[in-house]
């Protein structure tokens, strides 16, 4: 379930300055189907110009991290990966033997988690959601 999800019109909204190696990156992020890594996100602008450095891939992530315009997650691989970060709420699955990460999106979950922590005296303002498995038709 890829968004597309404009990183760069992010910026602009969050009155961040964007220079052509913060485009790339953008790009590069508003482009990606998956949740890189700092080091994947650097290979990919690395590709389009090949001047941008790891350390302006770094203060660029962090940058976009600190404005709200990328969420960082760590799903048990001991790397931080990112997303940009979404209006519409959505959960993840991680393979943990391959690293693939799903996203979805379930109402009835969605809806009793609500339920859960109204029973302990909640309203629930906020959650995240990572569930970790393995494909049922991979052998042991």
């Amino acid at each position: 379930m890829h968004r597309y999800i404009d990183v760069e019109a992010l910026c602009h909204e969050k009155g961040l300055r964007i220079t052509d190696q913060r485009r790339v990156i953008a790009k590069v992020l508003s482009e990606a189907a998956d949740h890189p890594d700092v080091e994947a996100v650097h290979a990919r602008a690395s590709a389009i110009d090949p001047g941008i450095s790891i350390a302006t891939v770094y203060r660029t992530v962090r940058l976009f991290e600190e404005a709200g315009i990328l969420e960082r997650h760590d799903f048990g691989d001991g790397r931080s990966r990112y997303e940009a970060a979404a209006e519409a709420h959505h959960d993840h699955l991680i393979d943990v033997e391959t690293g693939r990460v799903i996203e979805f999106v379930d109402p009835e979950l969605e809806a009793l988690q609500k339920v859960i922590a109204e029973r302990l005296g909640f309203r629930l303002v906020d959650h995240r959601m990572e569930l970790y498995g393995v494909a049922l038709d991979r052998k042991n």
